[in-house]
């Protein structure tokens, strides 16, 4: 069972343009409604994979109840921590081609019993997961080292965690050792203090991730591919891709598959980029299914394309 933690869980509406002109009435060919958060995504994902999940999040107000009952009817079980704020609306706008517009809210402030309310609840489901993947942005109220003490006190208990976070939060939690990190470009290159360049810049950025106590890295470089780097090596993974619909969820499907296909070598790493390769041809937050992947179209090796420059490039923020 993979256990899941969204401090900051959303109510998601992707619409899908023609094109996106400012000041102009704009008619949707395409609309979704789903509920957010990495977190989320990733149970979303590991349910739609056939795996036992497990969403832990705050919910507050109308929303929260929607999100709710989006996660029942895709049966997903879900530990909610009731708040008194509402959970937040983010809306992003498609475009044919694949540019996403995103507006994403800040969501309500957390209080110290809500918070310490959270934790506890991360606790007594955690006995029984296999790993807890604790993703996103942390909502007002949780001060940056949050992270680190889930972290710690899950080590505690035994769970393996995986963290996909950014900024202080991320930083913070390094020395709390998580199990596995996963930055995409800009993440790491925040995380390191640098811009990256090329895929090489990426892999030395990783591995000083992990000698402040990262255990496992598992970056995202976007349309470059992914990198996984650990106490076995540096390994790179890439997939074709038909067309890009929409990125939103992508490294969330990506993480939920490197999770349940072990976590660790040239595996996992095909999984996750296999997964991430189908969420960007599915509409809005769409997670994929074993049907929707090609494991054909990924191509992983140990032989590093160091020189690679990254199209996206990382730049510290």
């Amino acid at each position: 069972m993979i256990l899941t933690v969204t401090p900051n869980p959303s109510l998601d509406r992707t619409y899908e343009i023609p094109d996106l002109a400012r000041g102009e009435v704009l008619r949707a060919t395409g609309d979704r409604m789903d509920p957010g958060g990495k977190g989320v995504n990733v149970s979303r994902a590991v349910a739609a994979a056939g795996h036992r999940t497990v969403a832990v999040l705050p919910l507050g107000g109308p929303p929260g109840r929607l999100v709710a009952e989006l996660l029942a009817a895709q049966g997903i079980e879900t530990a909610v921590v009731p708040v008194a704020g509402v959970t937040r609306s983010n809306v992003a706008l498609a475009e044919p081609d694949g540019t996403l517009t995103k507006i994403n809210a800040s969501g309500p402030e957390l209080t110290a019993a809500e918070s310490q309310a959270l934790l506890a609840t991360v606790a007594a489901r955690s006995r029984t997961a296999g790993w807890i993947a604790c993703c996103g942005s942390l909502p007002r109220g949780l001060a940056p080292s949050w992270y680190a003490e889930l972290v710690a006190r899950a080590h505690e208990s035994g769970a393996r965690i995986a963290l996909d976070t950014s900024g202080p939060s991320l930083t913070a939690a390094l020395s709390a050792r998580p199990d596995v990190v996963k930055p995409n470009a800009d993440e790491l290159a925040e995380a390191v203090g640098r811009p990256l360049a090329t895929v090489g810049d990426a892999v030395k950025a990783a591995e000083e991730l992990r000698t402040r106590g990262a255990g496992v890295v598992l970056a995202s470089l976007g349309a470059d591919g992914q990198l996984l780097v650990s106490g076995a090596g540096a390994f790179y993974g890439a997939a074709s891709v038909a067309a890009v619909r929409s990125n939103v969820g992508a490294g969330d499907a990506s993480l939920a598959g490197f999770l349940a296909a072990g976590a660790d070598g040239p595996d996992a790493l095909a999984a996750a980029v296999a997964h991430g390769a189908a969420a960007v041809q599915l509409p809005g937050s769409v997670m994929p299914t074993p049907s929707d992947l090609d494991p054909a179209a990924v191509l992983v090796t140990a032989d590093v394309p160091l020189d690679r420059a990254l199209t996206e490039q990382g730049s510290p923020r």
